[in-house]
């Protein structure tokens, strides 16, 4: 698979904001669930350069956002389009996502968060070569949930 990744456009935001609606327990991640993260998502300003599209083929298929934290280290959050989610797309899709930020800003590490219950996803990550470095509890959605940090380190190429 060969992914376009660019910067997040209006439209698309909105499109993922207000028509990606996960099955049951992955509806946790509907940015509809949390007011506060919606109009983050669908402001421009808040959601400034670090937020891409991810297309196949001109068909947006997930998104990425990307910020900086010190030491080289930069987090990344993803997400792909629910019809697409649980039949084994993900590891490529988290490749193509780790090439982009490689390619484009350089890191030495990349961190991400995900809420405990997706074992889904953690078995993805785990499986590309990310760590597990920490539990944690975040406010989100009305409540508070259990977290994992996870860290992958790049290899110089």
């Amino acid at each position: 698979m060969t992914f376009t990744i660019q910067t997040m456009t209006q439209e698309q935001a909105e499109e993922i904001a207000y028509n990606w609606h996960y099955e049951q327990e992955y509806d946790f991640y509907d940015m509809e669930a949390d007011n506060e993260d919606l109009e983050e998502f669908l402001n421009p300003v808040t959601r400034g350069n670090n937020m891409f599209s991810v297309s196949e083929d001109n068909v947006l298929v997930g998104f990425l956002s990307v910020s900086e934290e010190p030491l080289s280290t930069f987090e990344i959050g993803l997400g792909m389009r629910p019809d697409l989610t649980g039949h084994g797309m993900g590891q490529n899709f988290l490749v193509g996502c780790i090439e982009f930020v490689q390619k484009k800003f350089s890191p030495k590490i990349l961190t991400l968060s995900v809420a405990t219950f997706n074992q889904r996803a953690i078995k993805v990550y785990k499986k590309v070569g990310f760590k597990e470095i920490e539990v944690f509890m975040q406010e989100t959605n009305g409540s508070q949930f259990e977290f994992v940090k996870m860290a992958y380190e790049l290899k110089k190429k």
